[in-house]
């Protein structure tokens, strides 16, 4: 898994490659509280998700935890870029009804307010 966090004109980018499971899923967190805990104030999160391959339940509970750490600063997080198979889980476990997701990282960035 790789994961690159970084911050452009006030949206937070964290890109993701790989299989997200539960393997990696602390080092999802780490990287994400170490980048977020650096002060940098976002308003919005895009989570681009286009490089990853599989996706298991406790890489969707990753999702959901850093959902809800942004939303307690009024950070509304967006995904971006859904391959097949990681679109699958969202599906089944009916996940697109609490993320805003969109087809490319470019159309997350025209819906950030």
């Amino acid at each position: 898994m790789e994961i690159k966090c970084e911050t452009k004109e006030s949206i937070g980018f964290i890109t993701l490659s790989g299989a997200l499971t539960a393997g990696v899923v602390d080092l999802l967190h780490d990287q994400f509280n170490n980048w977020h805990s650096d002060g940098d104030e976002i308003a919005n999160l895009i989570v681009d998700m286009g490089g990853v391959d599989s996706m298991d339940s406790s890489g969707l509970g990753a999702l959901i935890g850093i959902m809800k750490k942004v939303a307690e600063n009024d950070v509304e997080m967006k995904i971006a870029v859904l391959q097949d198979k990681t679109r699958l889980v969202f599906e089944i476990t009916r996940a697109y009804k609490i993320f805003d997701i969109f087809d490319t990282v470019d159309e997350a960035v025209g819906a950030c307010a």
